[in-house]
């Protein structure tokens, strides 16, 4: 055979490689796993908050029934855009104590992706979303909590994340929540911020420059890279690159446990919202961290504040008695396309979908710690199952 002909060949095969994969995606056989997502923060049909979620279950062929499979703008309990500023709202609040029994007897698995909700000036086509406003929907509910408390007393999976239990979730539930996983919100949340010069970066918040200025004499002297932490009281503490810090994003550092039996990266960039929490170390495992890269300078502002150098950034308890995880971060929020999640093998050409030198990126978040992370955690549930 010449040559030319192998070099034709090859070039055939290599443009008709996406059919092989979607061949080998469409002819995997489906796995039935009841997931009862629960998203509050839902401003198009587009699922932002949930559709890393959604992409995993598609991926691994997990379905809703035998035959069906997870869709985006359908299958979750929350917030339901509709057109011309118009909404329903599905979520676990119009549920009676039977229907919330038979819930938890049909799902296998509960996960909060977000209930931080939709606000007026998010919602409104006139509105500012740089700002805070009147919140139309929102928070963790009385009907959560007791969905939680049914599930993790029939030992089904739960995972929570970031903003489970943040504003606007009211103190009671929050604390029902501390209560029955053992963990507590320090109150602060933070965020990096590819630059904190208000001259330049005009995506800062409104109310996180107010703030510190408040406090500061009417100063935001910013002008690089840094961190914004706030806390419930609307306190802003600020670290910037150099000033504060040696590296200014801050990083997952994973423990070995959170590796081997996660997939997890050993180090991995963060650059969107997390929370401070503090767990009982007796009956959470610290599967990741949070570390930041601080100078003396840094580490003193964080001691006059109360803040943790270095804080949880998965949490985990898998025992007899319950299984549950909590991650500290927005993790389910990224830059994904669903498209990508009818290709087996996918994961081999990852490197096409994100460009590691934008710090801002946070696909390669996806593709390298949560998809291997929540991935091997289904798994081992369908395993469990026997399914």
């Amino acid at each position: 055979m010449s040559k030319k002909k192998i070099t034709w060949i090859a070039l055939l095969l290599l443009l008709l490689l996406p059919f092989w994969m979607w061949l080998a995606w469409a002819m995997s056989s489906k796995t039935k796993l009841v997931a009862a997502i629960i998203d509050k923060t839902v401003l198009t049909r587009q699922g932002q908050e949930h559709l890393s979620l959604t992409w995993i279950l598609n991926h691994e062929r997990f379905t809703k029934t035998r035959t069906k499979p997870y869709q985006i703008a359908e299958d979750y309990f929350g917030f339901f855009p509709l057109d011309n500023e118009k909404y329903r709202l599905k979520g676990l609040e119009r549920f009676s104590e039977e229907q919330l029994a038979q819930l938890s007897n049909d799902a296998d698995i509960a996960y909060y992706t977000d209930t931080y909700g939709i606000f007026n000036n998010e919602w409104r086509q006139h509105g500012d979303d740089k700002e805070r406003s009147g919140l139309i929907y929102g928070g963790l509910s009385e009907q959560d909590m007791n969905f939680l408390r049914l599930m993790k007393a029939k030992r089904k999976l739960i995972i929570t994340e970031f903003n489970t239990i943040g504003s606007p979730t009211n103190t009671s539930e929050r604390r029902s929540f501390e209560k029955l996983f053992a963990m507590r919100w320090t109150g602060w949340t933070g965020r990096f911020f590819e630059s904190l010069d208000t001259s330049r970066n005009k995506e800062l918040p409104g109310w996180l420059i107010r703030n510190y200025k408040r406090d500061n004499s009417n100063r935001w002297p910013f002008k690089k890279s840094g961190i914004a932490f706030v806390s419930e009281s609307d306190q802003v503490v600020i670290l910037e690159d150099s000033t504060h810090m040696t590296m200014p994003l801050p990083h997952i550092v994973s423990t070995e446990e959170g590796a081997n039996k996660l997939g997890l990266p050993r180090r991995v960039k963060y650059p969107f919202w997390f929370d401070v929490v503090v767990p009982d170390r007796k009956i959470n495992k610290e599967m990741a961290s949070f570390e930041i890269g601080l100078n003396h300078h840094g580490r003193r502002v964080l001691d006059q504040h109360h803040l943790p150098h270095r804080f949880p950034a998965v949490l985990s308890h898998d025992g007899p008695d319950y299984r549950f995880f909590y991650f500290c971060g927005d993790f389910s929020d990224n830059q994904v396309s669903i498209t990508s999640s009818y290709f087996k093998g996918i994961g081999f050409f990852k490197w096409l979908f994100y460009n590691s030198d934008n710090p801002m990126e946070r696909s390669s978040f996806f593709w390298n710690f949560y998809r291997p992370m929540v991935t091997n955690i289904l798994q081992a549930e369908k395993d469990r199952l026997g399914r």
